[in-house]
Formats: structure tokens, sequence, C-alpha cells
């Protein structure tokens, strides 16, 4: 029976339910990371302080803590985010019908994207850092997919007959060189979009420097 009493309603907690809480720090973490990448590109990262970096958000030095234990592990979360944009881009196109010259420059463009992006000098930069030896055998960890990831797309072109007789690890090597270096003299306001430089690229690659 209805008393008529007025219905309360529930208080509204001040508490976010736990799932939205972790979609939260994930979002702040990430910006935390990107702000990094940023200030390590423009200051190096000897010049970077994470009083820099907490400025750059609006927050205190010991915030970043709550999302990052220390700079070292932030500039490793720069590099192991710019390789998981590759490493995402290479997975995709292994699943792709297209041959392999085509996944293969797909992934250059791909590539030079990243590398030319505020994580590219983190990722050719950080092993110049004098990071700990953990440290650094994480980051080789991270790298290996990527020059496997090249050998096979190269190896399914010789296959398919989309690319010539060649040395998958030489070419691959001298591929991923190139495109590593990007994140040395890459900077905003390039004559060439990242785009246009993997096009660039691309060209070199295929035709070589012997006049047709």
């Amino acid at each position: 029976m209805d008393s008529g009493a007025p219905k309360r309603s529930r208080p509204r907690s001040p508490w976010q339910p736990s799932g939205e809480r972790a979609r939260q720090r994930a979002v702040k973490r990430e910006a935390v990371i990107l702000a990094a990448a940023r200030i390590f590109r423009e200051r190096g990262y000897h010049n970077t302080t994470l009083d820099h970096i907490a400025s750059a958000l609006n927050v205190t030095k010991p915030t970043l803590y709550y999302y990052l234990d220390s700079k070292e592990q932030i500039i490793y979360e720069c590099f192991r985010v710019g390789i998981g944009r590759i490493t995402q881009g290479l997975a995709e196109l292994e699943q792709s019908a297209a041959c392999g010259r085509a996944k293969l420059e797909a992934l250059v463009h791909r590539y030079a994207e990243v590398m030319a992006s505020d994580f590219g000098w983190c990722m050719v930069r950080v092993e110049e850092q004098d990071l700990g030896r953990l440290m650094g055998r994480r980051i080789k960890q991270l790298k290996s997919p990527i020059d496997q990831g090249i050998r096979r797309l190269i190896r399914a072109g010789i296959e398919d007959g989309s690319i010539r007789a060649c040395d998958p690890k030489m070419t691959a090597f001298a591929l991923a060189g190139a495109l590593n270096w990007i994140g040395y003299w890459y900077r905003a306001g390039e004559p060439l979009t990242p785009a246009q430089i993997a096009d660039r690229f691309i060209e070199l690659f295929d035709h070589g420097l012997r006049p047709r």
C-alpha cells in the first residue's frame, strides 16, 4: 500500500564506480606520457625534470608518482607507446590479403608517422640516456618484434613475387635504420609531411640510385 510519503532519492556517492576510476586513471596516465614525450623532445631527457612535466600538466610533482614511478619509467613508457603504434599496424597488415610489397609500403607510412611524432625522439634516443640494465633489456625485447615483422613482410613479398629476391635481414636493417633516423631530424613544420617522407623512402628503396 502506498503510504503517500515522498520517496527519498539515494545520496550521491563522492566515490566513482571502480571501472570509472580505472578509466580516469588511464586517461590521466596517458596525458602524463604524452606531455613527457613532447618535453623530452624539446629539452632532452637529462635536461627535463619531473617538475617540468608536472608544470606542463598543471599538477604537482607528487601527483605524477601516482601514475608513474620515475623519470626513467616515463621515458620507457614513451618508447613503449611509440613501438606499440608500429606493432599494432604490423599486426593489422599481417591479417591483410594484400601482397607483401603493399603491406611493407603501408608499414613504412605507419612507421614514418610514428617517428615524426614526439614519441619518435624517445624511440631513437632512449638507449643513449644511461638507463638501468633491466630497462635496457626491456627496450630490446620490445624492438625485436618490429625487426622480425619487417623481415616477414619482405619474405612474403619475395614469395608472392611483389619484391625481388634480396636478403630480408639486411633489407630490414636498412629500412628500419632509415626510418628511425627521422626521429633525430624531423621537426614540426618541415616542408614534407610524414606521409610524403614515407613516399620518398619507398621511391628510393623501390628504384635505388641507378639511373633508368
